[in-house]
């Protein structure tokens, strides 16, 4: 084999450039551009150079986003000998941050895998080989790709600060985790429970009441203009429309740059005005947030859009509109955002599988409540059209 990937959870990587020299240095001369290493043998013969390059999901986001959930979804498929191992292992992947990737010349030997199994121990880590077997710290395997126990004493490691967005662990998350688990249990609905909590109240940045009732009716009266792209309808006469619906209610500041564009566009990308339509089950969770809608029925069917109209466009201001809204509770909303976000694993899990979602999901109804829910928790700190999906 020519590659070792070494995984972790960390709080930074300071220590990680002398961990490398410590372990490589008597071997190999070593140079170093970025995070990139080059190591070339001292050796006179048999040399096997190397390349390491070391990431964290603050440098290469993109990686961390599009590889651990595959990651995560291919040892949830291996059937395990030991379900507490598994469920050891989906929750130390759910937790990752840092990636230490190395690349040799040659197949690498066991003296050179030795050098890897020692930074691992450095590192404090999980390494993995191309075949799916998985290290632990300790050098030993901890499962091979059959889903037989290997010898390794592992036990789960986090770093102390946010881990893929997610808070510290708390008595409170717990609770709400497990309540929600019970819940998707009842109605058939699968449950990975490694999924990491979401933040407790004190860890969040719960949008304003008046944040939160001009994103709605901002982005109510962009899918106006949307469902009016996508239907084909005449454009130049629902553009002026809505900008003088923006301007009647004096949201437009609470548009996001996604929409603006969008609304700028001579000729409007369909496709991207279907994207925002469904954003009606988004604007949604908004109206259940501010107290005007009573319940958040189960995700099967689609949202009234027309109650959704109504709730605006009876109003003759913002400060009409506003003055009829309530703010729910941090604690209803953060149970909401609990819920969607292990509803949507579910969806995704049964998707992979070629299965059609548990309970009659609809998935697409599921994520856009996960944006809305999400964008008021303040999660991540992400915009609106940026909330990330991962599962």
């Amino acid at each position: 084999m020519r590659f070792f990937t070494i995984f972790a959870s960390r709080n930074d990587t300071d220590d990680i450039d002398g961990f490398i020299i410590d372990v490589f240095e008597k071997g190999f001369k070593i140079t170093r551009s970025g995070r990139e290493y080059l190591l070339r043998s001292k050796k006179i013969f048999g040399k096997n150079n190397m390349t390491i390059r070391v990431e964290t999901e603050e440098t290469d986001p993109n990686y961390f986003s599009g590889n651990m959930p595959g990651m995560m979804n291919f040892y949830d498929r291996i059937p395990f000998e030991e379900e507490e191992l598994k469920t050891k292992v989906l929750m130390q992947i759910s937790v990752l941050n840092t990636m230490i990737a190395i690349q040799t010349e040659k197949e690498y030997s066991d003296n050179d895998a030795e050098l890897f199994y020692k930074l691992l121990a450095k590192v404090n880590g999980i390494g993995f080989i191309p075949n799916g077997t998985l290290i632990g710290s300790d050098g030993e395997v901890i499962v091979y790709p059959d889903g037989s126990s290997g010898a390794s004493n592992f036990t789960p490691t986090a770093c102390t600060k946010k881990v893929r967005g997610e808070e510290l662990q708390s008595s409170e998350g717990d609770a709400r985790k497990r309540n929600t688990e019970a819940f998707l249990q009842e109605k058939g609905i699968p449950v990975n429970a490694a999924l990491p909590q979401l933040p407790a109240v004190e860890n969040i940045r719960l949008r304003s009441q008046e944040e939160a009732a001009r994103r709605a009716v901002a982005s109510l009266i962009v899918i106006q203009y949307a469902c009016d792209v996508a239907q084909d309808e005449d454009i130049e006469a629902s553009k002026d429309f809505v900008l003088g619906l923006l301007d009647k209610y004096g949201v437009e500041d609470a548009l996001t740059e996604q929409e603006r564009e969008f609304l700028a566009a001579e000729e409007p990308d369909r496709h991207e005005a279907v994207q925002i339509a469904w954003q009606y089950e988004a604007q949604w969770v908004l109206l259940w947030a501010l107290g005007l809608v009573e319940t958040l029925d189960f995700p099967s069917e689609t949202c009234d859009s027309l109650y959704a109209i109504k709730t605006v466009s009876e109003c003759e201001s913002f400060t009409e509109f506003y003055e009829q809204t309530t703010m729910r509770s941090a604690e209803e909303i953060l149970e909401q955002a609990d819920l969607v976000y292990r509803m949507h694993w579910a969806c995704v899990n049964d998707r992979i599988h070629g299965r059609a979602a548990a309970a009659e999901m609809q998935e697409s109804i599921v994520v856009e409540r996960r944006r809305g829910l999400f964008w008021l928790i303040g999660h991540r700190d992400e915009a609106w059209d940026a909330i990330g999906m991962d599962t």
